[in-house]
């Protein structure tokens, strides 16, 4: 080696060994203007970098992360792929499946993830990062399983928390969720987000008023999210305070004006204080937003039912078969449904239970019709009604809706709630007389020998319905309610069944009121017992329909707006003519209704006694 060569020798090593420092500080540069969002500026120290040590992994890899900042996530995986290839390490691999996931490449990022996780298993940002890419493609259990596994690698891990209780939300696990929220909000009691999100599963668990303070938190943290307010307004509403639920939808359309499922909750707040028309021009500029919102086509149908437009609501009433939970309740049948169209002389129609059970009793009057038609029928339905409907006129079958029925051949099909459209029904063709046959007389004198001589006034009281009834704040009362009416001279009779804790303790305080529904077994002890009452006090549940169906006297109490079959401005029903119904006033308020109800139940009382 001659002089000149052994110079440039010692040249060389120099500046290899000044290489790491030089770069450190351009690194250290190149994080700082990235910070700072000035991504032009970091590319130039990026250029002076490669120029330094163009095959220097730690640059390349900050190359791809600046690109990535600076949201060119293609530029950004050439490069931090390059550096992957130098060196696998963790972090880069990290990279790697950030910037694939923003190019949607979900199923490459999962894999650089596990490429990452084999490394250093105990990371638990890690897991989290391979828990959103899961969430991205869809794999919601592997998801939850790879959050909270980063949350047992760091119980402190709030966000990690969090994304638990949002997979377990849309799972509908609410109770796990509520943990999970629980210690995310311990963790950051001001992320608006999460607040938000518990708000959300306690109002699923109807823990209304613990739901409502989330609400009003995240609403005070995070005043411009529209969804926050729109969900605020839906627990208001379910607590009652409809007016105040009014002013938060509102809110919430201030700061986003599309938003289809808020606009159709507050048509629904609107029908409620009987702002009908509003309510129907709300649910209809939903539709117009979004045609697939299925909820307002929904909304609007009931509307025009309940303000007797019967060729349109029955119709529109049939978007319900869009909603998963009607759809899963109803049999697959692979037989084409029959809305009237076709001729069934000569055929078999399946006409299926696809709602209540006072759905069921209410529309199987439509059986005759049809039988006159020239078909042959056969009816499936809840097992509790089949004793009843089973000798209902124009039905040759009745069977129980269970999942190993085995069904008969049939032509067609037709679920019990779309034979008022089958048929065409106006307010003045509903079919009106009493379609059910009268118990048979050896259950009916069994329910008289229970009873007693029959020297007072006999009146059945039903005051609650189903609890998870999606209206069931405004239709059932406590029992409690009623004692207005305990001291008069009355023999009250219990046909209320599973009645609510309270209730039930009510029950055994008043041994007056003659409890016997532990033998009601059947819609057919339930039909016995009726024909041997004069009266049926009744808010709207199925045994209303079923003493209406027979042909007894019912009174049905009901709420300012009711169900869409009850109408509006009206003491009498259409569907059932010995039925009287009290509504209550614009103060949505029982109060009154039932000193109404006991000013008519004392005439009926007396009258009885003279006679």
């Amino acid at each position: 080696m001659n002089r000149h060569e052994r110079r440039a020798s010692k040249a060389r090593a120099k500046t290899d060994a000044g290489k790491p420092q030089a770069l450190a500080v351009l690194h250290a540069a190149i994080l700082k203007e990235t910070l700072a969002g000035r991504f032009l500026e970091a590319l130039s120290r990026c250029q002076e970098a490669l120029a330094l040590d163009g095959e220097n992994a730690e640059t390349q890899h900050l190359v791809g992360a600046v690109h990535l900042e600076a949201k060119q996530p293609e530029l950004a995986v050439e490069w931090i792929s390059r550096a992957v290839r130098k060196n696998a390490k963790p972090e880069f691999l990290s990279t790697l499946g950030f910037a694939l996931s923003n190019l949607g490449r979900h199923d490459d990022a999962l894999v650089a993830f596990d490429q990452a996780l084999q490394l250093r298993p105990g990371d638990a940002q890690l897991w989290w990062q391979k828990g959103n890419a899961f969430l991205a493609t869809g794999y919601s259990l592997d998801a939850l399983r790879s959050f909270d596994q980063a949350l047992q690698l760091n119980p402190r891990y709030a966000d990690a928390a969090y994304r638990c209780g949002h997979i377990l939300h849309g799972m509908r696990r609410f109770e796990d969720a509520l943990l999970r929220l629980d210690r995310s909000v311990e963790l950051a009691p001001d992320k608006a987000a999460t607040l938000h999100l518990r708000a959300l599963v306690l109002k699923e668990l109807n823990r209304l008023e613990e739901a409502l303070a989330d609400n009003l938190r995240a609403a005070q943290l995070d005043p411009d999210n529209a969804d926050t307010w729109g969900n605020l307004g839906a627990i208001l509403h379910k607590l009652g305070r409809i007016e105040e639920a009014l002013s938060a939808y509102e809110r919430a359309l201030q700061l986003r004006p599309d938003i289809p499922r808020v606009i159709t909750n507050k048509a629904s707040a609107l029908a409620e204080l009987g702002r009908l028309d509003e309510a129907m021009a709300a649910c209809r500029r939903a539709i117009a937003i979004d045609p697939s919102f299925s909820e307002a086509a929904w909304n609007l149908a009931l509307l025009q039912l309940l303000l007797g437009d019967f060729e349109s609501g029955w119709k529109g009433r049939e978007v319900r078969w869009k909603f998963a939970e009607l759809t899963g309740q109803y049999p697959k049948l692979s037989a084409p449904m029959w809305l009237g169209e076709q001729p069934v002389a000569g055929k078999t129609v399946l006409l299926c239970a696809d709602e209540g059970l006072g759905d069921s009793i209410q529309f199987v009057r439509y059986a005759p019709m049809l039988a006159a038609r020239g078909a042959e029928i056969v009816l499936l339905v809840e097992p509790p009604l089949v004793p009843i409907l089973s000798g209902a006129q124009g039905i040759s079958r009745c069977l129980a809706k269970t999942p190993d029925v085995r069904l008969p051949p049939f032509d067609f099909h037709c679920p019990l709630t779309s034979l008022p459209l089958a048929f065409g029904t106006r307010l003045d063709t509903i079919p009106a007389q009493p379609y059910l046959l009268p118990a048979a007389a050896d259950r009916v004198q069994a329910w008289e020998s229970r009873l007693g001589p029959h020297e007072k006034l006999r009146v059945g009281l039903v005051w609650s319905g189903n609890p998870k009834h999606w209206n069931d704040r405004n239709r059932s009362l406590p029992l409690r309610i009623l004692s207005r009416f305990f001291d008069m001279d009355v023999t009250f009779v219990s046909l209320q069944k599973e009645p609510r804790p309270q209730d039930a303790e009510m029950l055994r305080q008043r041994p007056g009121i003659v409890d016997l529904t532990a033998e009601l077994t059947d819609f057919g002890q339930t039909a016995a017992l009726l024909s041997c009452l004069d009266l049926v006090i009744s808010v709207d549940t199925s045994v209303a329909h079923l003493a209406g169906a027979l042909g007894r006297p019912v009174w049905l109490l009901l709420p300012h707006v009711p169900d869409f079959r009850w109408l509006l401005g009206r003491d009498d029903s259409p569907w059932y003519p010995t039925l009287r119904l009290f509504r209550q006033d614009a103060t949505r308020d029982y109060e009154s209704v039932l000193d109404r109800v006991r000013t008519e139940l004392s005439v009926l009382a007396d009258a009885f006694v003279e006679s």
